[in-house]
C-alpha cells in the first residue's frame, strides 16, 4: 500500500455554506466510515484509509490505499465536489486557483 497526499483549492476561509455542502459530498463517497467524532474518514479496514482536515494550504487528503484505487477515489471526489460547489475543485499545483472567501 502507498501514501498520498493531496491539497486541493478549497480555502479554509470558506463559509459554512461550502462545508456543509462537502459533508454531503464525503458521506456519499464511497467507503465512508460515518465516525465525524474522530474526524471525516474513509475505509478504515484492512490498512487503508483516506482522512481529511482543513489546512491554510486547502482541503488535504492523507491516503493509504494502492495507487489504483486511490486514483479512481480522488477523481470521484474532485468531480462530486466540483459539481455541489459549482467552480473546478483540483490540486493549486496543477493550477486550479482557490475561491477566496472574505473572513468575516
Amino acid at each position: 500500500m502507498e501514501i498520498h497526499h493531496c491539497n486541493l483549492n478549497i480555502h479554509y476561509t470558506a463559509p459554512k455554506s461550502v462545508w456543509d455542502k462537502l459533508e454531503t459530498v464525503y458521506q456519499q463517497m464511497p467507503y465512508w466510515c460515518k465516525d465525524k467524532e474522530n474526524g471525516y474518514s474513509w475505509y478504515g479496514k484492512e490498512g487503508k484509509k483516506i482522512e481529511v482536515s482543513i489546512e491554510p494550504s486547502g482541503l488535504s487528503f492523507y491516503a493509504k490505499l494502492p495507487q489504483k484505487q486511490w486514483e479512481q477515489w480522488i477523481i470521484l471526489f474532485k468531480k462530486r465536489a466540483s459539481q455541489a460547489l459549482g467552480f473546478e475543485v483540483g490540486e493549486p499545483e496543477e493550477g486550479y486557483e482557490f475561491e477566496i472567501y472574505d473572513e468575516k
